[in-house]
């Protein structure tokens, strides 16, 4: 029989002893981090997610015009850097040229009608008014004036901007939404049926801003001076409101929206799941039976019926109606994943031995249990995050989400779809921060869920 001695304790020496490969030693985050600076869509993404942040939050300390001031003398203007505009002299009222010796309603049929021999302009034209005359038709009894921004072709003769009722009224006036383009004018005459043949003529028009609106901005203005507009890069609504300005604001609501609703409702499902998943039994059955109810409910339905208990009076922005809905219709998927996490871990053997140790059941669960899921649930966030943006903009821009003064990305996109045919941008510039955004939340949660996978970890 061996008797074992001091000298069987010591350590062995170190000297001599082969070494095998050996890798740094990192915590899991490390790890992870690691992998996510290797992943180039997922950087990028979170640059993008901390731009629009930034952008929404700190912009309106960079760009400060007031996104709910509207301006009469620029509505629904395109993205422009022109700063300084001509003050344009007040303008005489307008006074109808009517003809004695022509009838106003004679009785010729017409399609027979020929078109004005003559269209000219009975002042310079400008942004304030395009004053113009033509010759009379015989046997017109009103004529129909058109505006248009392209040249008249097939029959098509642009905007209707004037209906003349009398044959012998040979004038007209145009001062709507003028802006400083080219433009063409067409006069045709009309009885008992419109004719198709009709004078164009063409005019182009410089910027410049009436007497009444320069002195608005600077009292001291006089015509023929130099005004200092504000530049707009992105433009201006159909209420002459700084698109600039609204989308920080709107993005601030939007993003909003995105992160508090998924990040409530995610703490509602983690611990319902939580609860479920490390209780079992009867625990398990009845909280899973009322995730499965609340699974089973049209989401969209639920979505409006909320909104209409909820909220939607006048000067009510329908923000807090739209997140009670999401948060309590949207913890149900978050609370079945993290039940299954927990199952997967309950037997493992650090909690075993946390049991042994006297640790209670709570303190296992919040310790150990939920920690150990943390990767899955901060990707399940990170996708939850576009789809709550989505939510809101289909909501906003079907009319059932934010509601005005208040704007949001999806309310922006709602009032745009109104003018997109003549003023695209003002739908353009909401969709693509709202598909960047989305785009970004989905490859950055891509980019997580890989780098958070334990089986990817490094072995550098």
């Amino acid at each position: 029989m061996n008797v074992l001695t001091r000298s069987d304790f010591e350590p062995v020496p170190r000297e001599g002893l082969e070494r095998g490969p050996s890798r740094p030693s990192l915590s899991y985050w490390q790890d992870a981090w690691i992998r996510l600076r290797k992943n180039k869509q997922a950087l990028v993404s979170l640059g993008i997610v901390i731009a629009l942040v930034l952008f929404t939050l700190l912009g309106p300390f960079l760009w400060r015009e007031d996104p709910s001031a509207p301006s009469l003398s620029r509505i629904s203007r395109g993205p422009s850097l022109v700063s300084d505009v001509p003050v344009l002299p007040e303008l005489a009222p307008f006074q109808e040229e009517i003809l004695p010796d022509v009838p106003p309603l004679p009785s010729a049929d017409g399609a027979s009608l020929g078109a004005p021999s003559k269209l000219e302009w009975l002042e310079p034209p400008t942004v304030q008014a395009v004053r113009m005359r033509w010759d009379a038709v015989p046997g017109a009894a009103g004529y129909l004036i058109y505006r248009s921004q392209d040249p008249p072709t097939g029959g098509y003769f642009g905007l209707p901007v004037g209906t003349i009722e009398a044959g012998n009224i040979v004038s007209f006036e145009d001062s709507f939404n003028l802006e400083d383009r080219k433009y063409y004018y067409s006069v045709v005459a009309r009885n008992v049926s419109d004719s198709r043949q009709s004078i164009t003529r063409e005019v182009e028009l410089s910027p410049g801003i009436s007497l009444g609106d320069a002195q608005a901005i600077r009292p001291d203005a006089k015509p023929g001076e130099m005004v200092h507009f504000a530049v707009r890069p992105f433009g201006t609504d159909a209420l002459g409101r700084d698109l600039l300005a609204r989308l920080m604001a709107g993005g601030r609501v939007s993003l909003f929206i995105g992160f508090f609703a998924p990040l409530v409702a995610l703490s509602i499902g983690v611990l319902i799941g939580g609860i479920a998943g490390f209780a079992g039994g009867k625990v398990d059955q009845w909280l899973m039976r009322i995730t499965d109810f609340v699974l089973a409910l049209p989401f969209l339905l639920f979505m409006i019926l909320f909104k209409v208990m909820l909220g939607g009076g006048p000067g009510q922005s329908g923000i807090s109606a739209m997140l009670i809905a999401l948060i309590a219709l949207s913890w149900t998927g978050v609370a079945r994943l993290t039940r299954g996490q927990v199952l997967a871990l309950r037997e493992s053997e650090f909690v075993q031995a946390s049991r042994l140790l006297g640790a209670r059941p709570l303190y296992i669960l919040l310790r150990h249990l939920l920690p150990n899921t943390l990767g899955v649930i901060l990707v399940s966030f990170t996708f939850a995050i576009p789809g709550a943006i989505f939510t809101e903009a289909f909501l906003s821009f079907i009319g059932m989400g934010v509601e005005p003064p208040a704007a949001s990305w999806g309310s922006m996109c709602n009032d745009g779809i109104n003018t997109f045919l003549i003023h695209p941008h003002e739908l353009i510039f909401p969709a693509v921060f709202i598909s960047v955004a989305v785009l970004a939340f989905n490859l950055l949660g891509d980019g997580l869920r890989d780098a958070l996978d334990p089986k990817m970890r490094s072995v550098e």
